[in-house]
């Protein structure tokens, strides 16, 4: 099998379940939503600009392309802390997470499996093909 291309929307999935993870919480339980008020109450916490480059095994090109998207749909923020930028996912991002992974991992099967076929799939792949 040769080198899968990947669009931005699945690597815009890899970069916003990264950025849920942060989060330490489970995306699946019951009555998720009537608890993020209190969760983004406060500043949740971010990943930097190269985390998100690490996690979707990318170029810078494609890092910005796929930040800038989430910014621009509203499923994430960026914000400059010093000399750094740091993206963190918005209650509107999480929920889109809950909502989609199932859709993600149905259409993208193929171009998951073979970007993560070393180091095994990440937390959130397994619990949604658990679901």
């Amino acid at each position: 099998m040769g080198q899968l291309y990947k669009d931005y929307k699945v690597y815009a999935c890899f970069a916003l379940n990264r950025l849920a993870a942060e989060l330490n919480i489970d995306v699946y339980q019951p009555d998720l939503e009537s608890k993020l008020e209190a969760l983004f109450s406060q500043p949740v916490a971010g990943v930097s600009k190269e985390a998100i480059k690490h996690e979707i095994r990318s170029n810078h090109y494609m890092t910005e392309k796929v930040i800038g998207h989430l910014l621009e749909e509203g499923l994430a923020q960026m914000e400059r802390v010093e000399n750094r930028y740091q993206v963190r996912i918005t209650m509107k991002g999480l929920l889109h997470v809950r909502k989609f992974n199932e859709l993600y991992i149905e259409m993208y099967d193929e171009f998951i499996r073979d970007h993560y076929r070393f180091s095994g799939p990440p937390l959130w792949l397994r619990i949604g093909r658990g679901r």
